[in-house]
């Protein structure tokens, strides 16, 4: 399986002890690895696309905040594995970051469903994401949500293929927005399914 798609095993969390020594450089690290994978979608929207990289540093600091026991890390681990690519899928997480003078309830309130109304453009491929369970109803939508992107065997070798295209798209009846995507995106999800 692809390089940075794979599940996390407890293997790869250092833990407090050994994470707090090169934290500042991993941390400088991540950073660096998702200012290309994020993409700002007008107003009110970030997404971030995820990999193994980015969900171990995810890990590595819930551990490092909440200071888990055994059981829990393996909790842990195995709630974040459901948030990764796999080899034939693209992971990300939806933020709607909202003002502190404004009324999130109301805010929120005019996106309910903006979580099935999220696409990505892959040259000719147009990929509606689907959205994990639970994190909206009817009535409200969670200003975090976590995305899948299913890929064809197509999508993925057009994602491989130097040049192409790329687009984030929502198309919510209250929210429309589409924006390009640079190289730099394309070549960073590309290079995670690198044997």
């Amino acid at each position: 399986m692809a390089n940075l798609v794979r599940p996390i095993t407890r293997r790869d969390i250092k833990g407090p002890a050994l994470y707090a020594p090169i934290r500042d450089d991993y941390r400088n690290r991540i950073i660096e690895l998702k200012k290309p994978r994020r993409v700002i979608v007008g107003d009110r929207v970030e997404i971030v696309f995820d990999n193994r990289l980015t969900l171990t540093y995810q890990i590595e600091e819930i551990c490092r905040l909440e200071n888990l026991d055994e059981p829990a890390l393996a909790a842990e681990i195995e709630s974040t594995n459901q948030l990764m690519p796999t080899a034939d899928s693209l992971a990300a997480t939806l933020f709607i970051p909202l003002p502190p003078e404004e009324d999130a309830r109301v805010a929120l309130r005019a996106l309910v469903g903006l979580d099935e109304h999220v696409l990505i453009h892959i040259g000719s491929h147009a990929i509606r994401a689907a959205s994990e369970p639970g994190r909206s109803t009817d009535e409200k939508i969670s200003a975090v949500q976590y995305l899948r992107f299913p890929l064809s065997a197509d999508a993925k070798a057009a994602l491989r293929t130097p040049g192409t295209p790329v687009a984030v798209e929502i198309d919510h009846p209250a929210y429309r927005h589409r924006v390009a995507c640079t190289e730099e995106l394309r070549a960073s999800l590309a290079a995670d399914y690198d044997p």
